[in-house]
């Protein structure tokens, strides 16, 4: 099943897989992040053929500790676990790094789970800094790229 488009779409075109991927048996605000609510942050929907949200991310203005360039954060991304590593996660992703560039970012960057290092690395992110634990996901680390022009 294909990637058939992505959006810029409102936080409630993506909320119910956001949850349902990144926020497993727990109660439905857990899925809500402060960012949200922010007038510059823009939301992600990867859908399949049939108009189905399959992957998602969330965007923000957020500047990285050293770093002089302008940067979004983003975090929130996911896909169904059905259709896991057919490309929807990517596709979001990509999608926002060409929206964050747009809106003047040098580089976008996330706390990053250490079990997708792999999926970060393959689209151009670097992992930096020391590792770290958020509760309840595990080992993180932040990972950046500054490489935002995925035509």
């Amino acid at each position: 099943m294909p990637v058939s488009r992505t959006a810029v779409v409102a936080v409630e075109e993506i909320f119910a897989l956001r949850w349902a991927v990144l926020r497993t048996g727990l109660p439905r605000e857990t899925a809500v992040y402060p960012e949200d609510a922010r007038p510059d942050t823009f939301h992600i929907a990867a859908y399949d053929e049939s108009g189905t949200v399959q992957g998602c991310a969330t965007f923000f203005p957020d500047g990285l500790p050293g770093e002089a360039a302008p940067a979004y954060r983003f975090r929130g991304m996911g896909s169904a676990p059905e259709i896991r590593g057919q490309g929807f996660g990517a596709a979001a992703l990509v999608a926002g790094l060409r929206e964050c560039a747009a809106r003047g970012a040098g580089l976008v960057w996330c706390n990053g789970r250490i079990a997708a290092a792999g999926f970060y690395e393959r689209l151009g992110f670097t992992a930096v800094g020391e590792e770290f634990v958020i509760e309840p996901s595990g080992p993180h680390y932040v990972f950046v790229t500054k490489d935002l022009d995925r035509s």
